[in-house]
């Protein structure tokens, strides 16, 4: 199921300090536009009843023959003026006008016995505001006015315009917040990196708090590169320790009479030292210092094949006769003789295959023994994982000859997958990108 996106902490941020800003500046303009709204319309209505005082008294003067022309020459880009003898069709005053209008009577009280009305154009428009006067011939003046600002309209652009500095405030506050946190994206990125076996040593830089950590996250580093290096010599020292007495133990069984008795510790011995060898593979494996080389991959496992058919087991080779990869070889070879030799553990007869695909390069090693239960898959490449129940034969060792194999695939940035072939056995799949290890 898909989860809601979540913010980075540089989002977060800035997020945060943009809403803070916003509503800040947005407060402000409401409280400021609330305080002043009176004041806004009190200098609209002293404009206009300015003018129309004007416009009554110059217009009420003159003839009806000139009142026209005089109408046109008192007209204005925001004030529109014609006289006309019938009444105008009588509409409402709109709510939002009629403060206006006491206004506008309380500046001129001499315009409140002129039947000063005042509409809206039209509905929900408050940029264009018409009205009407009498004069005391019963003609009237009718005028317009365009460009009218009202309250809201007047808040609105204000809080547009204060918005634009909060919002650059915000994009600059994001930016600087950017910079301090791009230590926390390098301490990121080296974490990867060491989650890859690689070292990575960052650079104390930021504020106080972050070149802290990454201080603390370098020398957690180092106490782990020690611990690991430690840790190898121990494994170094042990295999050896262990294998000198075993050597001993195979001189004195040459002297051994009984031959039944010396073949069987010969075999023992043989395992103890096959079991100390995956160990010492396993453990030490990512600190092996192997580098990567160009190698004929098709005559490595063909050797191998032909290795193990010397030793009367049934196993054969399918594929090219050579194929050079960038690879560390002694890993890949440890794998694929992991492979084979399980796959002989399980199986009578065992295929060793090799090709090429345009991006990468698949290892298959078959077997015709009884496979893996599907829900059992998973485990069986756990470290000392033991499924002798579900094999046929008894298998001998630590139970750490996939786990190495994993282990040396996943160096090469490949993949391992096992999986039942529908003909009965076994199929270990070895996926490996073309170049891979060269590019580390």
């Amino acid at each position: 199921m898909l989860g809601r996106p979540s913010l980075g902490l540089l989002g977060r941020i800035v997020a945060i300090i943009l809403l803070t800003v916003t509503i800040e500046f947005a407060a402000s303009t409401l409280l400021y536009e609330r305080a002043s709204e009176f004041s806004i319309k009190e200098d609209e209505a002293r404009r206009l009843a300015e003018h129309l005082v004007i416009v009554h008294r110059l217009i009420g003067e003159r003839p009806p023959a000139e009142r026209p022309a005089i109408a046109s020459y008192l007209s204005t880009d925001r004030y529109g003026v014609h006289w006309q003898r019938s009444s105008p069709e009588p509409r409402p005053l709109a709510p939002e006008l009629r403060v206006m209008r006491d206004q506008v009577v309380e500046w001129e009280p001499a315009l409140a016995r002129s039947d000063l009305r005042l509409q809206l154009a039209s509905p929900g428009r408050h940029d264009i505001v018409v009205g009407t006067l009498t004069l005391e011939d019963g003609t009237w003046i009718h005028f317009k006015m365009h460009d009218l600002v009202s309250g809201w309209s007047l808040q609105l652009n204000r809080i547009v315009l204060a918005l634009v500095p909060a919002i650059a405030l915000a994009v600059l506050g994001g930016l600087l917040v950017r910079r301090t946190l791009r230590p926390l994206n390098m301490l990121g990125q080296a974490a990867e990196r060491i989650g890859r076996g690689e070292s990575a040593i960052v650079r104390e830089q930021g504020p106080r708090e972050v070149r802290n950590l990454i201080r603390a996250f370098n020398r957690m580093q180092e106490q782990i590169q020690r611990m690991f290096a430690d840790r190898t010599q121990a494994l170094a020292a042990v295999g050896h320790d262990l294998r000198t007495p075993l050597a001993r133990l195979q001189l004195r069984l040459e002297g051994a009479a009984d031959r039944d008795l010396r073949h069987a510790a010969e075999e023992d011995v043989a395992e103890m030292e096959a079991m100390i060898g995956s160990l010492l593979a396993y453990l030490g494996g990512e600190n092996d210092p192997e580098p990567a080389t160009r190698t004929d991959l098709a005559v490595l496992l063909a050797t191998l094949v032909d290795d193990f058919g010397d030793a009367g087991a049934a196993t054969r080779y399918e594929g090219p006769d050579h194929l050079e990869v960038e690879l560390r070889p002694n890993g890949i070879k440890r794998a694929a003789y992991n492979l084979i030799d399980n796959a002989h553990h399980h199986g009578d007869d065992v295929v060793v295959s090799l090709a090429e695909w345009p991006d990468a390069i698949v290892l298959r090693v078959e077997d015709n023994g009884p496979g893996i239960p599907p829900e059992r898959m998973a485990e069986v490449l756990q470290p000392f994982a033991r499924l002798d129940p579900a094999r046929s034969r008894n298998t001998k060792g630590l139970g750490l000859g996939l786990a190495i194999v994993q282990q040396m695939v996943a160096r090469e940035k490949g993949s391992l997958t096992l999986s039942n072939r529908a003909q009965g056995g076994l199929r270990a799949e070895i996926v490996l990108p073309k170049r891979s290890a060269g590019q580390q």
